[in-house]
């Protein structure tokens, strides 16, 4: 039996969506958490001096989806088959783009004036526009079932509700206008597994 040890900051961050993943497979996993001021004592352990890295079995994978869909896929919640895991990928796709987004302008931008300018217009253009996509594939693929691929939840669901998460803490009338996706929201909140797993997470500033 393989093990697993997840490299990541004090924090949600990048790293949140694999611990996720391994809270709904019910898989332990030896979560090492840095806090800045040790990081530079450590950058030279991780494959490219970053994080997040999974380390299985004396083996570091970097990159946060990379790992996340290596998880997934490990325990069966990336798609049954080359054609379900290509639909999951296009809604982790869609979702990444929009986040991706939302980190250049709330996390890298150092001018206050310009950060909340920015916040308006992504909650103002970029995230209906992204919002209206992914209810137009969780329709299309999910059929009537709450979850991306109908009644199978996959890391498609998981990574949604770990970015709706950050958005509904800035916005909390963000899902009011997309029923479809405050269903799927929802869901994947109640997985047993999961909801246990939020209910015990550490409390840290990102």
């Amino acid at each position: 039996m393989s093990t697993y040890k997840l490299y990541y900051f004090n924090g949600r961050g990048r790293a949140e969506i694999i611990r996720l993943i391994f809270a709904q497979a019910g898989q332990k996993y030896e979560d090492i958490r840095y806090e800045h001021a040790d990081w530079p004592s450590h950058k030279n352990e991780m494959p490219l001096g970053q994080m997040p890295v999974l380390e299985v079995d004396g083996q570091k994978i970097p990159h946060s989806m990379t790992i996340a869909r290596f998880v997934a896929k490990q325990f069966n919640l990336a798609g049954k088959d080359n054609l379900e895991q290509a639909k999951v990928d296009s809604v982790i796709d869609t979702i990444v783009d929009l986040m991706e987004i939302f980190v250049k302008i709330v996390r890298h931008e150092k001018d206050e004036s310009k950060k909340e300018e920015g916040k308006k217009q992504f909650f103002k253009d970029d995230v209906p526009k992204s919002f209206a996509n992914l209810e137009k594939l969780l329709t299309t693929y999910g059929k009537n079932g709450p979850f991306f691929l109908g009644d199978q939840l996959t890391f498609a669901d998981i990574e949604f509700y770990d970015g709706a998460s950050i958005l509904l803490s800035m916005d909390a009338s963000v899902l009011d206008k997309y029923p479809k996706l405050k269903r799927n929201y929802d869901e994947v909140e109640k997985q047993p597994k999961i909801a246990a797993y939020l209910k015990s997470r550490p409390q840290t500033q990102f």
